[in-house]
């Protein structure tokens, strides 16, 4: 496929193409971290505030689905950079699979963040539909619970959003579009999936560890 069937008409070549695609990018995740970073700045407050909550409530998180779900993201991390790596190289093939062990591997993370809710629904501790713990630190405790789901709930949201852009990737790679020349979409994607990744890793310690450390301290 040719540079001209691919550059759009505003850049003077595919280089700068791929500079502008790139620092877009880069701006939009930067808004992304802002967004994160809110929800991370209000539960370390919360934390620091109610301490003797954080560790009552840290019993309700299953660490066993949160590492399994870490070692999942971490491998799609991989998944993701041989899927780059085969789209500079013109493999086509390669290129497909590994974009589908990327969202099959994203898909694994999603099933088990689901069952992780149905847990939480028996257990009943999901804030303002069935929250059934009781004690002073009851309140606090669904504060702490709030931050959990809305925190791996929108991470989840960007998941889904990735494995659709992923989709996307597969179908433009079956009509063999990138090249050497030509691999932005696959870098860009990959960009936006290891961002995705590195949020969990920072979700995982907040919201599994570091309450199994204080529940021994509490």
């Amino acid at each position: 496929m040719s540079s001209s069937t691919v550059l759009a008409h505003q850049f003077d070549g595919l280089e700068q193409q791929r500079d502008a695609s790139t620092l877009g990018m880069w701006v939009f995740l930067l808004t992304e971290i802002m967004f994160f970073g809110g929800m991370f700045l209000g539960y370390t407050i919360y934390r620091s505030a109610y301490p003797n909550a954080f560790a009552i409530a840290s019993q309700y998180m299953d660490v066993t689905l949160g590492t399994v779900n870490t070692v999942v993201l971490i491998t799609s991390s991989l998944t993701m950079a041989l899927a780059v790596l085969s789209s500079r190289l013109g493999q086509q093939h390669s290129t497909k699979m590994f974009l589908l062990a990327t969202i099959g591997l994203g898909l694994v993370f999603l099933f088990i963040k689901g069952v992780e809710y149905h847990e939480k629904y028996v257990e009943h501790v999901v804030p303002g539909l069935d929250f059934r713990l009781t004690g002073p630190e009851a309140g606090h405790m669904q504060m702490l619970f709030c931050f959990y789901f809305l925190m791996t709930g929108m991470h989840a949201v960007h998941m889904i959003i990735g494995v659709g852009l992923l989709t996307w990737l597969i179908r433009k790679n079956s009509t063999g579009i990138f090249s050497a020349e030509y691999y932005t979409p696959v870098e860009i994607v990959g960009l936006y999936w290891h961002f995705v990744d590195i949020v969990w890793i920072f979700l995982f310690p907040l919201l599994y560890l570091i309450g199994q450390h204080l529940r021994g301290h509490a």
